[in-house]
């Protein structure tokens, strides 16, 4: 079952606006509005949260918003460059998913059918979008579902930022919604609503002749595809100077065998390509036409340029199971959308030199079943503070060169938060003497410290003058442990002098 997801911008218009104004740009917390003309009448094409948040609607007179709220901050709209804007954040994404296309005026829309395994699921993936648009300076709101027209309206009339409906749902999950969420035009909903329909669940049982005689064919189109009975087709954006080959069936293919077999034939011809300019992908997208008009889309990421035909054939095979040909696929295309620099290397012969074994075929296939997120080795970062100095790269990532301190040993194993102890110390510099954790009490036999780490200052005022005092300190039993102490003993300025166990040595 394809998986489409909605993003919801709703002030992509004023945010855009922001962001191109820089520092010239007006306060947040200021109402900003835009204004186009309709005809003779002066309008809002566009508000952002603090002037929706007042009273302010999209489609008001720019007279009545004046009045509404004085000194309201009021600039042209410039809805072409808005346009363009929201189909370059359409490529963006395409990293995300192979089939994305610009949902005007306010939207992106994603098939992900194939690709949130390499992102960590459906949730991690929505997650990640809003965050990175939100460092962006844009605000977003998302929604998977089964169909377009169910994500659409789940994106913008739900109470959440984010909504997930269940794998095969039926139109159910938003008859809840307000029947403006069925993208039907204003005096249709104020015509329905005259005749007692409040919301999408109030028209899913109606029959449909007379609600098409009274309010056109637009309506019973809507409630079809909300439903899933009406195949909405996604147009999908893409590079100019993308790479792929595409090939056309005379009659449609659905057998698992003959996919395989053509996928090989499109891997070829794609190597051969990538040969030619001296390139490997990183990342592939197959892209089924279905005979209903529908998509079928399997992406598969790789660690390092690759342009070899196994393995990439290899990859895309392993994907064919999540591939529904329905009632068969009429057309096949294989895009290379990530792509670097590749050379031919010498082999390196073991008469002069030991080669190092090539684990990138088997970082290729762990990473496209458990995800892109979940292969990952740990690379140090020049810090002192213990639970920064250590940061996730990607598997194949080169080497920095950056190494741990050794001065001071480090414990094996390192606690995702410094868990509290109660303890038995003299201050100032003084190791305990017996420590508390998780019920446990522990007489210290030996012990060595302190350590003394600083806070990062130039990160945030708060460690101005905190530091922590370390000490390793080893029970009666011989297991050793890496306590410290937040404070320097005198000061209370400096921390809370609250003990924390921080790692277990091996």
């Amino acid at each position: 079952m394809p998986r489409v997801v909605s993003l919801y911008l709703p002030s992509w218009s004023t945010d855009r606006l922001r962001r191109k104004a820089g520092d010239a740009a007006p306060p947040v917390e200021a109402p900003l509005v835009l204004i186009t003309r309709e005809r003779s009448r002066r309008v809002v094409w566009a508000a952002d949260a603090a002037a929706l948040a007042v009273g302010i609607r999209v489609g008001m007179q720019a007279t009545k918003a004046q009045v509404l709220v004085p000194g309201l901050l009021m600039m042209d709209a410039d809805p072409v460059a808005d346009a363009e804007g929201l189909e370059r954040l359409a490529f963006w994404m395409l990293r995300f998913a192979p089939v994305v296309a610009a949902d005007a005026p306010d939207g992106i829309v994603l098939e992900t059918t194939g690709a949130d395994h390499l992102h960590g699921g459906e949730e991690a993936m929505l997650e990640g979008l809003i965050g990175r648009l939100a460092m962006s300076g844009i605000t977003a709101r998302a929604a998977i579902a089964d169909t377009w027209a169910a994500a659409h309206a789940l994106a913008r009339y739900h109470a959440t930022s984010i909504a997930m409906a269940s794998a095969g749902h039926d139109a159910s999950v938003a008859a809840g919604l307000s029947l403006e969420a069925l993208r039907i035009m204003p005096a249709v909903a104020e015509g329905l609503r005259k005749l007692g329909f409040r919301t999408i669940g109030d028209l899913l049982d109606q029959p449909r002749a007379p609600l098409t005689l009274r309010f056109g064919h637009d309506l019973a189109r809507r409630i079809e595809q909300m439903q899933g009975t009406l195949a909405e087709p996604i147009e999908p954006v893409r590079p100019d100077d993308v790479i792929e080959v595409r090939r056309a069936f005379a009659e449609p293919i659905g057998a698992a065998e003959t996919i395989a077999r053509y996928i090989g034939k499109l891997v070829t011809q794609l190597c051969a390509l990538l040969e030619e300019h001296g390139l490997g992908t990183r990342r592939l997208d197959l892209i089924c036409q279905r005979v209903d008009s529908r998509a079928q889309a399997v992406r598969v990421g790789m660690a390092a340029p690759v342009r070899d035909t196994k393995r990439l054939t290899r990859l895309l095979c392993d994907k064919i199971e999540t591939i529904a040909p329905g009632f068969g696929i009429e057309v096949m295309t294989l895009a290379a959308t990530v792509v670097e620099p590749l050379e031919h290397k010498q082999v390196i012969s073991s008469l002069i030199e030991e080669s190092t074994p090539d684990i990138t075929g088997l970082i290729d296939v762990l990473m496209n079943r458990v995800g892109e997120r979940a292969i990952y080795r740990l690379a140090p970062v020049a810090t002192d503070v213990p639970e920064r100095s250590v940061m996730r790269v990607a598997a194949m990532a080169p080497e920095s060169g950056a190494s741990w301190p050794g001065h001071w040993p480090r414990p094996s194993r390192l606690l995702s938060r410094p868990e509290p102890v109660e303890t038995v110390a003299l201050l100032p510099d003084h190791p305990p003497a017996s420590f508390t954790w998780r019920g446990i009490r522990r007489r210290v036999k030996r012990a060595d410290g302190p350590e003394r780490v600083f806070g990062e200052w130039w990160l945030r005022d708060a460690e101005m003058v905190a530091v922590r005092d370390y000490f390793q300190c080893e029970d009666e039993a011989g297991e050793r442990y890496w306590l410290y102490r937040a404070g320097d003993g005198e000061h209370a300025e400096t921390g809370s002098h609250r003990w924390f166990l921080h790692g277990v040595f091996g």
